[in-house]
């Protein structure tokens, strides 16, 4: 039976550490790009400049698609149901931003409606997101 000198070099590497690692930068790297923005798929008017994004976790998005329906974060909601809604969420939190996203083939008076409703509740943060101009 020999014995292996402690001063001996090693003939081989052991990679499972290694692998472990990468195996984890793998998941994180997988959660991290399926994490999107919630929201229904719309398609945005293009704007003539980028405008910085206002996606912050307390944002209200508030989507009006080409059939003129209303959703509140994905959830297809009323006026009158937005409206409450958003009363709920002020009581919260008073000064929240609220992004508007409409369909370039939406009729203007359903934005209107919904400007309407953030005008009555005194929200003074307010945006229309649009697709930058190249794009």
């Amino acid at each position: 039976m020999q014995l292996q000198d402690d001063n001996a070099p090693y003939d081989q590497v052991n990679i499972t550490p290694m692998v472990d690692l990468v195996f984890v930068l793998l998941v994180i790297f997988i959660l991290m790009c399926t994490a999107s923005v919630q929201g229904m798929k719309v398609n945005l008017p293009k704007a003539s400049t980028n405008t910085p994004s206002l996606a912050k976790p307390k944002t209200k998005s508030i989507t009006v698609n080409n059939e003129g329906k209303i959703f509140l974060d994905t959830v297809p909601v009323t006026l009158q149901e937005l409206e409450q809604r958003l009363t709920a969420h002020k009581a919260s939190n008073p000064d929240f931003p609220a992004v508007i996203r409409g369909d370039s083939l939406t009729q203007y008076q359903g934005v209107m409606d919904v400007l309407d409703v953030l005008g009555r509740l005194g929200l003074s943060q307010v945006g229309l997101a649009t697709k930058a101009a190249g794009k």
